[in-house]
């Protein structure tokens, strides 16, 4: 039984391909040189081109579905067949995602077979080489061919380039060529790769009614096409950047589909609705059911009003939709992370490092089906991970998530941590779910990084996607240390502040004050900060990553320079510190005293009242959520927590909310209300969009206000609720932006809610 056992547990047999060589034709000798170039880094061994070795790995023509291919073992080595160019390089990069590689060794599971074709026909990722990204600006010809050929490994068969004008400066610090020259020479390199090329090209002229600047654009584009090696699509956004009127972008595009087709005969042109209000949406698709046959496609990307099984629906059967998902952002975003916490919001903020490969698959297999694909929207490699998801995902929906990622950590950063890696990048999205005062895991999630980081091999500490997985778990981890400090710092300023009829208001809040202050002077968890600088200093080094806009030159503190917010306050410290210096200048202590009752009691809606923080996962009782992330990822049709309020005198408390998009109400509902009493509403008006103007209903269409611009600087407003709403104990209140708009379909946003008895 002991024998069975063993010989059980032992290990699948291996083909050993240490002394192998590689086969091609002469058509296929760029594949060849991938396979031999990347299992040389990796192995230190230079397989021989030619059967001058044995066994031998052979590259070979088969027939089948485009790009598709088939791996097969043999004693004589290993045949990859591809139906075509593309599928022997994806034949050759499956094969390198399957071998065990390490320095002097390299093998295969013996037996190995695999027969597969791609399920959708467009996979591709946005590489934008402009100022506001977080790294790319800085990337070189040599890095760009190698990410680019990453991305081909994982069965990636686009790329998206960006046109040298842009809405971005003209210029960045960390250019190592020209736009237009290295627009030229990525095309190029696609193209040595056999990808297809697209250009994300905004239209963002002021009035393309106007003859001069229609020709001015017509001269300007022709020219980018001109010096392009090589072109497939362009795809040009209705908005997001630009903002015309679908008659004039329609006649416009047209125009320039005829430039295109001068240099690049078979190149496509395609567009989307971004950021149209619905009278122009209307207009759009009026122009679409007379199916101009210049257009070849349609476009879901952010900003569209619509969800895209309804624009599935509406736009006709003759134009496929390509989907433009953001995989890079965390917030204020198409697909926002679901539920984040307040304490990330205001420290990672919106483009830090972001693995989240469950929220990736769900998104994928929840809208890809009404597409032929995607190309996604990324603005940096913050989002590496996410776009092996979707290439992997592309390739086959049913792939376990888990396995992409063991194929991405035994390929990039070694096979001895395919699986820990791999099961730590898990764990980073875990990290982002739920409260991060009660989410323990994230310092069990530090633990795995460091015990990886403590067997690593110094060729691994210089790998930046290991550098990049070690930087969010120790910031995770800091976060949390000093959220848990500073709760409990304010805490303990409450406390003086309860004492101030006995200390004295000056004396409490001086106390008070002090305590508050030793997050800065005391700090918490030093040793994990102190590994985050050098870990950004690292990722500058290697994949010139800019974490910190006076340290690395980022363009801006939100443009991924989250170095720079990493000990943002985590309490209410700049608020408190602004109204003690407000209490402070009162003449009289009766006064001071009432101001520090305020304080307090701010969030006291007395007896038989109801308080809700809304945006706080633990405060918002009352809110009602809709279908929620699972179904509705871009929350078209749920309520969602949304992030605003940069001023250093904002409550925490406003600095997060609920909101709804579009036009689409945002609700709470109450029970048990005593139905005899009469009740009033105190609301605060907070988020990122102060412009938009916000209306309350109560009840079946009963008006509490009628649209009104949010107050700035942000206070507390009150109304009362007519007694007919909670008649029958129970409220219902629906808020709503004004109908019909366009833009980012933000404005309905409310942070903080009390239903006071009167």
């Amino acid at each position: 039984m002991l024998l069975f056992a063993a010989l059980c547990a032992a290990p699948a047999p291996a083909l050993d391909l240490q002394r192998a060589s590689v086969k091609a034709g002469s058509t296929d000798q760029k594949a060849a040189t991938v396979l031999i170039e990347e299992a040389e880094k990796r192995t230190h061994l230079r397989w021989p081109a030619g059967t001058s070795g044995s066994p031998v790995i052979s590259l070979e023509r088969g027939q089948g579905p485009a790009e598709g291919f088939t791996i097969r073992t043999s004693a004589n080595g290993v045949t990859i067949s591809g139906n075509d160019a593309r599928g022997v390089l994806f034949g050759v990069g499956r094969l390198l995602r399957e071998l065990d590689m390490r320095p002097g060794s390299v093998t295969l599971a013996d037996n190995f077979h695999i027969t597969t074709a791609p399920k959708y026909p467009l996979r591709g990722h946005q590489l934008g080489y402009r100022p506001k990204t977080n790294a790319y600006d800085a990337w070189s010809v040599p890095i760009w061919d190698q990410y680019i050929r990453d991305l081909a490994i994982f069965g990636t068969n686009a790329i998206e380039l960006i046109p040298p004008r842009s809405d971005d400066a003209a210029d960045s610090p960390h250019f190592p060529l020209p736009p237009m020259q290295m627009m030229s020479e990525m095309s190029r390199i696609a193209n040595d790769y056999s990808l297809d090329v697209w250009i994300w090209y905004p239209a963002m002229d002021r009035d393309y009614s106007d003859p001069k600047t229609v020709d001015f654009a017509l001269n300007e584009w022709g020219e980018v096409f001109r010096k392009l090696p090589r072109v497939d699509a362009v795809f040009v956004p209705g908005g997001d950047p630009g903002h015309t009127q679908p008659k004039y972008m329609m006649a416009l595009l047209e125009k320039e589909t005829a430039v295109l087709h001068k240099y690049h005969p078979k190149a496509q042109m395609w567009m989307s609705p971004q950021s149209f209000d619905a009278s122009w949406m209307e207009e759009f698709f009026g122009i679409l059911r007379r199916e101009p046959t210049w257009l070849s496609g349609i476009v879901f990307g952010p900003q569209i009003r619509i969800s895209l099984p309804k624009l599935r629906e509406l736009v006709p059967k003759r134009y496929p939709i390509r989907h433009y998902p953001d995989i890079t952002h965390s917030r204020q975003a198409q697909y926002p992370v679901p539920d984040w916490d307040l304490a990330y919001a205001v420290t990672e903020a919106r483009e830090v490092i972001n693995p989240r490969p469950v929220s990736e698959a769900n998104i994928f297999h929840l809208l890809q089906p009404y597409t032929n694909g995607f190309l996604t929207y990324s603005e940096g490699c913050n989002d590496d991970v996410n776009k092996f998801v979707w290439s992997g995902l592309g390739w086959d929906p049913d792939q376990d998530v888990l396995q992409i990622l063991r194929e991405f950590s035994r390929y990039f950063i070694s096979s001895r941590m395919a699986d820990s890696f791999a099961q730590g990048l898990m764990a980073l999205e875990r990290n982002w779910r739920g409260p991060v005062l009660t989410n323990a895991n994230i310092y069990s999630t530090l633990q795995q990084f460091q015990d990886m980081e403590h067997q690593a091999t110094p060729a691994d500490l210089e790998n930046w996607r290991f550098q990049q997985g070690l930087y969010r778990a120790y910031y995770d981890a800091y976060v949390r240390s000093r959220l848990i400090y500073e709760t409990h710092l304010e805490e303990e300023a409450m406390m003086r502040l309860r004492r101030a009829r006995v200390t004295g208001s000056l004396q409490a809040m001086n106390e008070a004050e002090h305590i508050l202050n030793e997050a800065v002077d005391r700090r918490v968890s030093e040793d994990w900060r102190a590994r985050i600088y050098s870990l950004a200093e690292a990722l500058f080094q290697s994949i010139h990553m800019q974490l910190s806009v006076p340290l690395y030159k980022a363009i801006s503190v939100d443009r991924g320079a989250s170095l720079d917010t990493v000990d943002a306050p985590l309490n209410n410290r700049p608020w408190l510190q602004q109204k003690f210096a407000e209490l402070r200048a009162l003449p009289d202590e009766t006064s001071r005293l009432s101001g520090i009752d305020e304080i307090l009691n701010w969030t006291d809606p007395g007896p038989g009242g109801f308080y809700d923080d809304l945006g706080n996962l633990t405060r918002q009782p009352h809110l009602v959520r809709g279908l929620g992330a699972d179904k509705d990822p871009a929350f078209l049709e749920s309520s969602l927590v949304g992030f605003g309020g940069r001023s250093t005198g904002y409550r925490m408390s406003w600095r997060d909310h609920a909101e709804a998009l579009n036009d689409a109400p945002l609700r709470m509902h109450y029970d048990g209300l005593d139905p005899h009493a009469h009740y009033k509403l105190r609301v605060i008006y907070a988020g990122d969009a102060p412009t938009r103007k916000i209306r309350l209903e109560a009840g079946a269409g009963i008006e509490v206000h009628p649209f009104m611009p949010k107050p700035v600087p942000v206070k507390p407003l009150e109304f009362d609720i007519p007694a007919q709403a909670t008649a029958k104990g129970q409220l219902d209140l629906s808020w709503y932006r004004e109908p019909g708009q366009g833009g980012n379909g933000r404005g309905n946003q409310v942070a903080e809610v009390w239903l006071i008895r009167k």
